[in-house]
């Protein structure tokens, strides 16, 4: 092996919550290197969660996680001249990672006033096991048992 592998950085908790993931999510949210704007953005949505759900931000922002994140995809892999798609287990760092991107890229998608408003309603949404963060996770798992069958490809 000629290179090292990439030292992880260490993530700086957020000034409100504490907290590591909520950090990775803001930073994800950024653009351009408005970490303020992004800041904002994210605690409006936390306080909009706060009023209409009458429970912790912190709480519906981790429920919102854990059902976005998926336990299996599909990867390519290359055997004598095809390619097939191979179900493969996702670390526990990637799953984070995916369901902080899906629900980042979802949220943005939808109909609503600002930003701020599009994420607290696709975390909300989320929390409840719905939404098109929450849809994109079952396709993948869809995709993964559907090709079950080349499982036996993995090393």
């Amino acid at each position: 092996m000629r290179k090292k592998r990439a030292e992880k950085r260490r993530i700086i908790p957020d000034p409100k919550y504490n907290d590591i993931i909520v950090a990775k999510f803001i930073n994800s949210v950024m653009l351009q290197g408005k970490k303020n704007t992004a800041r904002r953005c994210v605690y409006d949505a936390f306080d909009i969660i706060e009023q209409r759900t009458k429970q912790s931000p912190l709480e519906v922002f981790r429920k919102a996680l854990g059902n976005v994140a998926p336990f299996i995809e599909v990867r390519s892999r290359r055997v004598g001249g095809a390619t097939y798609q191979v179900p493969v287990e996702v670390r526990e760092e990637r799953k984070i990672a995916l369901a902080i991107r899906w629900l980042k890229t979802y949220a943005s998608a939808r109909r609503d006033k600002n930003f701020s408003a599009k994420l607290a309603a696709e975390l909300m949404a989320a929390a409840n096991n719905e939404g098109s963060a929450v849809k994109k996770k079952e396709d993948t798992h869809r995709m993964a048992e559907a090709n079950k069958a080349f499982a036996h490809f993995k090393w």
